[in-house]
């Protein structure tokens, strides 16, 4: 399946550019009209993915976030982050709601458990020492009356 609008973003590890990606996202999706809460879906599960590479890709250094942003027919919409940071060893560990790598005061172990809640499905692909993508997928539904 042939995607029918496409773009795509590159941009430092920095949490300044959380908020950019969500924002970039949005405008992004604005052309196909989503509703609030889907629009509101959409923006968290993006948070939630950058944020993980912030936080756990590049512990030590600055890293580059690349995410891509996809829309299929039937107004399917693929948005995939990626990270060539230290990647995760144990994937199906990782998306256990409460794990967290990082410092359990100040992380809740609740990212991926949070993107699975918001978008129709959530695929985590991941090498040791590579990277990780993160792809999130999200049918937006037509608003009533269109």
């Amino acid at each position: 399946m042939k995607a029918e609008n496409t773009t795509k973003i590159q941009f430092d590890s920095l949490s300044v550019n959380e908020s950019y990606a969500r924002g970039a996202a949005a405008a992004f999706l604005a052309r196909y009209d989503p509703t609030v809460p889907q629009l509101a879906d959409l923006k968290t599960a993006v948070s939630e993915a950058v944020t993980n590479c912030i936080v756990h890709a590049y512990p030590d250094r600055i890293g580059t976030v690349t995410m891509t942003i996809a829309v299929y027919p039937g107004r399917e919409v693929h948005i995939t982050v990626t990270d060539k940071g230290i990647g995760i060893p144990n994937v199906e560990q990782a998306m256990q709601p409460l794990f967290t790598t990082g410092n359990p005061e100040e992380r809740s172990g609740l990212g991926f458990a949070v993107m699975q809640s918001f978008m129709d499905k959530v695929r985590v692909t991941s090498k040791p020492g590579k990277g990780t993508k993160v792809l999130l997928v999200k049918r937006l539904t037509q608003r009533e009356g269109t």
